[in-house]
């Protein structure tokens, strides 16, 4: 397609622009010294006028010519003006041309789609650097085929030993917090997955059995939701009108289909997953795992019926857990959108009113934010010690809109006699608070609303009615009643279902829930003794702060999609029995083991089983997911030698709601951990600091035009992953697509170093057997194996402790401000003009620090590292197929060569002296430079590095000499001290405006002699030596004798300058 221009005043812009007319062209020449074939023309046709004319009048006089003449010539420079005033627009669209001509010339070289000539399954076939695809760096070409190989090849299956055991370096496992199945994945899935897969392939190349496996959760809620929705809009049926079975199918045909969309993705991004392992919440083992669990806790009592209030959502028509509810904060009265009501709801209110006393002329006034819930009003309460109510104590107060509800008034010191009336209406039915109270007062609990969130029979005259149209006309009778008192604004909480955004009732119903207290205490014991350790402190802290103050956990829902619970209730025939009660009620992995059940139960008695409609929570079978992925109830192989796995990585948003479930089932069931570590991630937020989310779109576009006008170019998964692991510290990601573009630039560096060194080191290079010293290595190369070798201990050591964003800074600086911008720099002219000695080591040092640096950082970017891995010669002997299963670098003690720091380093300094000075003072060509060295060891590694101080310095320099600590300094030269070792001097004399610079010198001296006086103040400090380390007294020292040679030097600079303004 042509490449157009968009323009917001005159649409698009043809990408090739009509020939310039041949009018325009000819304005194009006005100002040149020739004239111009117009003026020529001119000049003729007025010629010939005049000519005719003064053949008529006959000969002008002298003077009348004069005239003519300079009346021509003004007219000339008029119209040379007018000209040249209208050139800038005809230059502007010779621009406009030239750009168009260049694009048009960019889209004729533009590549067609690229197309993977390697068969599906196969290791890749590598492409020549000098295909037009693989030229520069090319995401979509570079991580093609891989992953294909990668898993037909079994590379991420776990490695036992030849008798089922795992290896001797031991084992290392990650069951993958398993996304819903509603859907596509999110950038908080893709965070998640990058770190689990660092900390997978590198444990894999550390050599142990490892195993990263993959899963899917049912998401009861959200799937069936989903699905109804779809149902409706496209068949304008409901659930109900396909009945359970048919229903349940279709969901599961969607589900194979979302599947396998996300299963699609997890591939794309490169994630290490056994698939051959992989799992479902609810899968054959899962549903045993989720049977046998609730039999064995029900069997034991820890699982009951009770009926207790839930969290009622009345669009979805079921409970939801805590997690499934968002507390809306208002500061006052507040209008909401809620589904089902045309207009918006008020919120943020609380009404007062009163209630009559019987058989008096009093009243007592009460308050609430939910006037509706009057209607389910059992009782009032007050203060045992409130002076104002102590006398109606025990009397009893008459309900106005529902004949015959008598409401006593008890009195409890829950009740806060100074806060609004001292009274509070008492609704145990519908609110927590007052669920407590009703009970500990034997009051009635009394449900007003329906499922679907209308009034109910005992609502009374108000049955049939939605609850919040029953909020405005309740305020309107009680007016009517002459009982309305007030209504005011109020800070409040409103609790909203996630899924549907309806306002939460708190509703009673007969539920199945589980006792969490005993459970939890055993899961608190073991991360407080360390058998688990959960990262990061402050997660800890809040599972410890919720786990002492757990409640009972309400397993079910009302739902057709999920695990039925496995219970079933006993219809004696002949008799009328309550289904909230437990005693009739039977668990059974099979209805035969729960008929059994029952008869033992029942002797004598004809009944019927009928099996409890409502799915249990997701969290439910969620909680058993580290062990039944592993084979659990049964005795599997797996269960038996991966279990339990070893760490736990996700976002600390789910902590209680699934991270303190898995502990506690796992450690009831198994009696082990389920893992020994958590890891509790960021959470995604956008470059402002927002938590993502859809009303984030449009402003995400926005903002993309804004950072990227022509648009995002193509990243790379290795871009993303890396970006991602980069952000990953205490705080919450601000993520910014920015630094995904700095990443994939730093994948074109590797891609373009590696080009490089292959390029250099030779078709028939073979390298040595190992990458151990030989003790012919120069300095530099001394100095990068001693940064490689270091890199290895420190990044080894942060992924180890998890420190994410620190492992991703070592390796770039590794790759970045070693690798390429020093060590590759310098070899250049090594292997140009060394000995064929120097050549030979420079090669096998360029191999061992690239292959080395590839395979480090493989974790973060597998895609780019085998590309660029499988390029590389082997070693002798090394028949390792994928660099997913090479091994993992480590620290070589050797290797770790502190003189070569030193010494390397003080050439890179003098180098960078040398580069600041040159850009500093623009000179670019012809500079003459000094380095004057005031050691014996200085002197000797200048003097041996003179060649690589050359090499890394740059262009420009003509020569370069060194001077001795004895030697005066060069005269009309400019300084760059560096440090107590070193100085360096670039001649400027006849080159730089020398007053200014003598004030920059100035200015410089005056910030270095703040910087002393600022050093001296601290290590003259009487208490300095005891509050600091040696360690930090010698660098704070050290730091003084660089400023005091640094000022001392530019002292010198400035009386060279004044020098050289006398002569002046």
């Amino acid at each position: 397609m042509t490449a157009r221009a968009v323009d917001d005043k005159i649409g698009p812009v043809p990408a090739e622009l009509p020939p310039v007319a041949e009018q325009t062209n000819t304005i194009l020449d006005v100002g040149s010294s020739n004239p111009t074939p117009t003026q020529d023309v001119g000049q003729h046709t007025l010629h010939g006028k005049a000519e005719g004319a003064q053949a008529e009048k006959g000969a002008k006089s002298e003077k009348e010519l004069e005239r003519g003449r300079k009346k021509a010539e003004k007219q000339a420079k008029f119209d040379q003006k007018k000209a040249k005033a209208k050139a800038p627009v005809l230059t502007l669209s010779a621009t406009k041309e030239k750009k168009a001509n260049t694009e048009s010339k960019a889209e004729k070289n533009a590549l067609p789609p690229y197309v993977e000539e390697t068969p599906t399954g196969s290791k890749k076939i590598i492409k020549s650097f000098d295909d037009p695809y693989y030229k520069a760096y090319n995401p979509l070409a570079v991580e093609s085929a891989w992953y294909a190989w990668w898993e037909k090849e079994g590379f991420f299956k776990p490695e036992f030993t030849a008798d089922g055991k795992v290896k001797e370096e031991g084992s290392f496992v990650i069951v993958e917090p398993p996304p819903n199945v509603t859907g596509n994945l999110h950038m908080g899935h893709a965070l998640g997955n990058a770190l689990q897969d660092v900390v997978i392939r590198y444990n894999r190349m550390c050599g142990k059995t490892t195993l990263w496996l993959p899963g899917c959760d049912h998401a009861s809620i959200s799937t069936q939701s989903v699905v109804e929705n779809m149902l409706w809009r496209r068949q304008k049926k409901t659930r109900h009108d396909l009945g359970r079975a048919k229903f349940t199918e279709v969901v599961w045909d969607w589900k194979t289909e979302y599947h396998q969309n996300i299963n699609r993705v997890l591939r794309r991004m490169g994630g290490s997953f056994d698939w051959t392992r992989e799992a479902f919440t609810m899968d054959e083992n899962c549903t045993a795992a989720v049977l046998e669990t609730f039999v064995k806790l029900h069997e034991e009592g820890i699982i009951y019926r009770a009926n207790r209030l839930v969290n009622w959502c009345t669009k979805l028509n079921t409970a939801v857990s805590n997690l499934e509810v968002v507390n809306k904060e208002l500061s006052g009265r507040t209008l909401i959108d809620v589904p089902g009501y045309d207009k918006k709801v008020e919120f943020g209110i609380i009404v007062h009113f009163r209630y009559e006393i019987q058989g008096t002329d009093e009243t007592i006034e009460v308050a609430t934010t939910r006037p509706e819930t009057m209607l389910g009003d059992t009782g009032i309460a007050v203060h045992p010690d409130d002076k104002r109510y102590q006398h109606l104590i025990g009397k009893i107060a008459i309900h106005p809109f529902i004949p015959g509800r008598l409401m006593p008034i008890v009195a409890d010191d829950y009740v806060e006699k100074d806060f609004g009336t001292g009274a509070v209406k008492i609704t145990p039915a519908h609110d927590a608070n007052d669920f407590t109270l009703g009970s500990r007062h034997n009051l009635e609990f009394i449900n007003i609303f329906t499922d679907d969130g209308r009034m109910n029979e005992n609502a009374g005259p108000y049955a049939g009615q939605k609850r919040f149209d029953v909020r405005y006309t309740i305020q309107d009778d009680l007016k009517k009643a002459g009982l309305y008192v007030d209504k005011k604004d109020n800070p409040m909480t409103v609790p909203l279902c996630e899924k549907s955004k309806d306002v939460i009732e708190p509703l009673l119903k007969p539920q199945w829930w589980m006792k969490m207290k005993d459970m939890a205490a055993d899961a608190l014991n073991a991360v407080k003794t360390g058998e688990i350790k959960i990262l990061l402190e402050t997660a800890e802290k809040s599972y410890i702060r919720w786990m002492e103050n757990i409640n009972d956990w309400c397993l079910s829902r009302q739902l057709w999609w999920g695990h039925q619970a496995p219970v079933y209730f006993a219809q004696i025939d002949g008799e009328e029995h309550d289904e909230a009660g437990d005693h009739l009620w039977f668990s059974g992995r099979t209805q035969e083991e729960a008929e059994m059940k029952a008869k033992k139960a029942l002797p004598g008695k004809t009944f019927t089983l009928k099996r409890d409609e409502d799915v249990l929570d997701t969290w439910f079978s969620a909680g058993l997911w580290p062990f039944a992925t592993l084979g659990w109830p049964k005795n599997t192989h797996d269960f038996e030698t991966l279990f339990p796995t070893s760490v736990l990585e996700t976002g600390w948003d789910i902590l209680f709601f699934w991270i303190a479930r898995m502990i506690m089932f796992s450690i009831k069931l198994t009696g082990k951990v389920p893992f020994t570590e958590v890891f509790c991630h960021s959470l995604i937020r956008d470059s402002e600091g927002r938590k993502m989310s859809k009303s984030l779109v449009e402003k995400a576009t926005k903002y993309q035009k804004t950072a990227f006008p022509d648009g995002i170019p193509e990243c790379g998964t290795d871009a993303l992953s890396f970006a991602l692991v980069s952000y990953t510290g205490a705080n919450d990601v601000a993520f910014d697509i920015k630094v995904i573009h700095s990443y994939r630039k730093f994948c074109n560096k590797i891609y373009q170093a590696t080009k490089y060194v292959l390029g250099n080191i030779g078709d028939d290079f073979v390298p040595r057997s190992s990458g151990k010293l030989t003790g012919k290595e120069s300095l530099a190369e001394r100095w990068i194996l001693k940064k490689l070798t270091i890199t290895a201990r420190d990044l080894n050591q942060a992924i180890t402790d998890r420190e994410f964003m620190k492992s991703t800074t070592i390796i770039y600086q590794y790759w970045y401000n070693y690798l390429c911008d020093v060590y590759i720099e310098n070899s250049k002219a090594i292997l140009q003009d060394g000995t064929p000695e120097e050549k030979r080591s420079a090669r096998d040092t360029l191999y061992t620090a690239l292959e080395s640096g590839l395979t480090l950082i493989h974790p973060f970017m597998p895609f780019l590292t085998e590309e660029l891995w499988q390029r590389l010669p082997r070693r002798l002997d090394d028949k390792t197929p994928s660099i997913v299963l090479a091994r993992y670098p480590s620290y070589d003690a050797n290797m770790d060569d502190p003189a070569a720091k030193v010494a390397y380093e003080l050439v890179l300094d003098i180098s960078r002296g040398i580069r600041s000075l040159l850009s500093e003072y623009s000179l670019k060509e012809d500079g003459r430079v000094f380095v004057q060295t005031y050691t014996p060891t200085a002197h000797e590694t200048v003097t041996a590095q003179i060649q690589s101080i050359r090499s890394l310095s740059g262009k420009g320099i003509a020569s370069m000499s060194i001077l001795t600590a004895t030697d005066s300094r060069p005269s009309g030269c400019v300084a760059f001290s560096i440090s107590t070792d070193a100085a360096v001097f670039v001649h400027v004399k006849g080159r730089v405006d020398v007053d200014h610079e003598i004030t920059k010198a100035t200015k410089k001296l005056g910030k270095t002699k703040l910087g002393i006086e600022k050093q001296l103040k601290i290590l003259n400090d009487e208490s300095y030596n005891e509050k600091v380390s040696k360690e930090v007294q010698q660098a704070e020292e050290s730091k003084l004798k660089d400023l005091e040679t640094q000022g001392k030097a530019l002292e010198e600079t400035i009386t060279q300058f004044e020098a050289l303004t006398d002569k002046l």
